[in-house]
């Protein structure tokens, strides 16, 4: 059983905005691009232009349709791994592989001590592991630590490559453990949502709920007017409980 630091310096961490993203794809295939290239390197593809392509992905974007009628949306969520404070993935692990940074409370994975034994896998409740079938190991969202200490880097690319990438502006990076960060602010300010709170993991990163949706006649300089939400069916305010069971299942 792997050991957890009592407490961390930081809690770096991404807030994502599932009001403004648009499920692109962009956080996906840069994070795809970078690591790559970079601490998870190689994340293999297989048979990718045939009829069943996989590999490992550290970052996957899933769509949802939400509500009824005139009152329904498509909310996209992307899910990778939150760094929780308390992971399972990292106490489970029989060889010390998986670990947290005392530092920063970055979770990450050695490769050259992981044996692929996926229990971190299964203990994860989120999805957010990816065994590499052609090396053997597991991998994982690194938070892009290799890229946000690189000074070789220009500052304001020293963030990780997803939130880099965002063309909408839907990805935030900071330490969330400072509740004066702009990250904590805007978490506070848009209530943002841990994933799967009940489990006790604690998820560094969080989720902010999409808005009430605008009355299509309203005008841009009007106050918005909400739709009201209907009798039944999945509505916003009930989205994460209805993902959280989809992500258990």
């Amino acid at each position: 059983m792997t050991c957890l630091p009592e407490t961390t310096n930081k809690k770096l961490g991404l807030v994502i905005d599932l009001d403004i993203c648009v499920g692109c794809q962009a956080c996906a295939t840069s994070c795809k691009e970078w690591n790559t290239g970079g601490y998870s390197a190689p994340l293999s593809d297989i048979d990718p232009y045939g009829a069943d392509p996989h590999g490992a992905w550290l970052n996957r974007i899933h769509g949802y349709e939400v509500g009824e009628g005139d009152a329904s949306r498509t909310v996209h969520f992307p899910r990778s791994c939150l760094h929780c404070e308390t992971p399972a993935c990292v106490t489970v692990c029989p060889t010390g592989a998986s670990y947290k940074r005392e530092e920063d409370g970055i979770v990450l994975v050695n490769p050259d001590t992981c044996i692929g034994c996926k229990l971190c896998s299964w203990a994860c409740p989120y999805g957010a592991r990816e065994y590499d079938s052609n090396h053997g190991v597991m991998k994982k969202c690194t938070l892009c630590v290799d890229r946000i200490y690189n000074e070789h880097l220009e500052e304001r690319d020293r963030i990780p490559a997803c939130v880099r990438a965002c063309p909408t502006g839907a990805r935030h990076y900071g330490d969330l453990g400072d509740p004066d960060s702009d990250v904590s602010k805007l978490v506070a300010e848009r209530q943002g949502y841990d994933l799967m709170p009940e489990l006790g993991y604690k998820p560094t990163n969080k989720y902010l709920p999409p808005r009430p949706r605008r009355d299509g006649t309203t005008a841009t300089n009007q106050p918005a007017v909400e739709q009201p939400a209907p009798a039944t069916g999945t509505t916003i305010e009930n989205f994460f409980a209805w993902a959280d069971k989809m992500l258990s299942t």
